[in-house]
């Protein structure tokens, strides 16, 4: 048998690799955000299984603190069909796993300042453990998103501007 030429394969450990499974774009558009946590997810297996084909909603959802943990609430899983009697609630809330200093710091400055828990991104790390990007977020005025808007068209329009000089 003939080994694989292993010298010209491409490298994997050069860039680990994050598959994304769904981002919050409406949370950037209504929410100006301060800081961010990578948090864990307690899932059961169909949530995992639907999590890998893609379907998750998290346009709704928000990070509460309850008795000293952090509960992801009104994420939307649907049920997996194959999954049949052992499926799972789609609207139910989860336990997300973060280090307890790290909730302490988080769950202060939400409390303290009014600041809402929102989830940014859900991803799959490199070692395919579901991830959640936690954001510490403000709510914008509506004027701020009116300035927001104004900026990103500017830089839209200077970008065609350059790409038209080449």
């Amino acid at each position: 048998m003939a080994k694989k030429n292993t010298e010209n394969s491409p490298k994997r450990a050069d860039k680990p690799e994050v598959r994304l499974i769904t981002e919050n774009r409406k949370a950037k558009h209504k929410f100006e955000v301060l800081d961010t946590l990578e948090c864990g997810l307690a899932l059961v297996g169909s949530e995992v299984k639907s999590l890998r084909s893609g379907r998750i909603s998290l346009d709704e959802a928000y990070g509460r603190v309850r008795e000293g943990e952090v509960w992801l609430v009104g994420c939307d899983i649907p049920e997996y069909p194959q999954a049949t009697i052992w499926n799972h609630e789609p609207k139910r809330p989860r336990k997300m796993l973060v280090h307890r200093r790290e909730l302490h710091r988080f769950a202060n400055q939400a409390h303290e300042k009014g600041l809402t828990l929102v989830p940014l991104k859900m991803y799959f790390n490199e070692r395919g453990v579901a991830k959640v990007l936690l954001g510490l977020c403000r709510g914008k005025q509506l004027h701020d998103k009116r300035e927001t808007i104004k900026k990103a068209d500017v830089q839209r329009d200077l970008a065609r501007m350059m790409r038209g000089r080449r």
